[in-house]
């Protein structure tokens, strides 16, 4: 007997269903499961209003969240910085795959660098995080905010609206789209969003079959950097549109085992100001390395940044 196909929840967008028939297929290779598409409509969707202004974190999920307590689907695959902090009752992130390159890229005309851009150039990002860091270079920039899909960010370049735009680099490598990048931004620069890069595959907690066939997705080193990166979040009681950073890296303790690296920002909105910090420790317990990280943020001034921000 033929098993039915998986139904996997995916928003509309280019990026989402590239990000989700990407999953799709590593399921069936890695199980010979069908997978099929569910497009779902999400409020981020709908609304053309900029982040900020949403009144909510989780405008790009709950609707797929809904789908899955219904059962109209039976997985979803989520963009993990666009997920809230708290966990949703009832249904479990099942897999976290392999991870694209965090770090922002810079799209602008002529091929020109962020330090090669004049004075007053204009440069547009959705992200209060972006915002906040850019401002804080000093480079004289304006920053502008803008809404849309990739392509529809990146036009506005093309057709001289704007000087350039800070995208996720794995948005773009997702879309392969690399090649209009004209520089990565180095992290020491612009610290990228938690969990930027990375993809979070939920489903019902009580379908251990689903569960069992995700269960072969999962990285384990990308799950601890995005569970230390997320604590931060959490602990800091920030959305995810708020202008905190953080980053972590696994690489090797001096006993050979998995030691975790953890960089974390918070930057005022106008770029005046801004905490940093990192730590390090056993990949597993990232969890305690992310409250540790934000703890100190908050020692030295980052709730009153936060703040200021909003």
């Amino acid at each position: 007997m033929t098993r039915p196909p998986l139904r996997l929840g995916t928003r509309r967008s280019r990026l989402a269903l590239t990000q989700s028939q990407h999953v799709a297929d590593a399921i069936t290779a890695a199980s010979g499961v069908p997978v099929e598409l569910v497009h779902i409509t999400t409020e981020g969707d709908r609304s053309a209003a900029a982040i900020t202004q949403l009144g909510s974190t989780g405008v790009f999920v709950s609707a797929l969240r809904d789908a899955l307590h219904a059962g109209t689907v039976d997985l979803a695959v989520h963009s993990y910085k666009d997920l809230p902090t708290a966990e949703e009752p009832g249904l479990t992130i099942a897999a976290v795959p392999a991870r694209q390159d965090p770090r922002d890229a810079l799209v602008a005309r002529d091929g020109l660098t962020l330090g090669e851009l004049p004075v007053g150039s204009t440069v547009g990002t959705g992200a209060p995080r972006r915002v906040a860091q850019l401002r804080a270079l000093g480079l004289g920039l304006e920053v502008v905010p803008i809404r849309g899909n990739v392509d529809t960010r990146m036009g506005k370049v093309s057709s001289g609206e704007l000087d350039a735009v800070v995208l996720a680099r794995a948005g773009l490598a997702r879309l392969d789209r690399l090649e209009a990048v004209t520089e990565v931004l180095d992290p020491l620069q612009v610290l990228p969003a938690p969990a930027q890069g990375a993809l979070a595959v939920e489903c019902r907690s009580d379908d251990a079959t689903t569960r069992s066939l995700l269960a072969a997705l999962d990285d384990a080193g990308v799950r601890a950097c995005v569970v230390a990166e997320r604590t931060v979040l959490a602990t800091l009681e920030a959305g995810c549109s708020a202008p905190v950073a953080a980053h972590a890296e696994i690489g090797e303790a001096e006993d050979g085992s998995d030691e975790l690296y953890l960089r974390a920002s918070v930057t005022a909105i106008d770029g005046s100001d801004a905490v940093r910090g990192s730590t390090s420790g056993p990949a597993a317990d990232p969890a305690r390395l992310g409250r540790e990280l934000a703890a100190e943020l908050l020692d030295r001034g980052a709730a009153a940044l936060m703040a200021v921000s909003r």
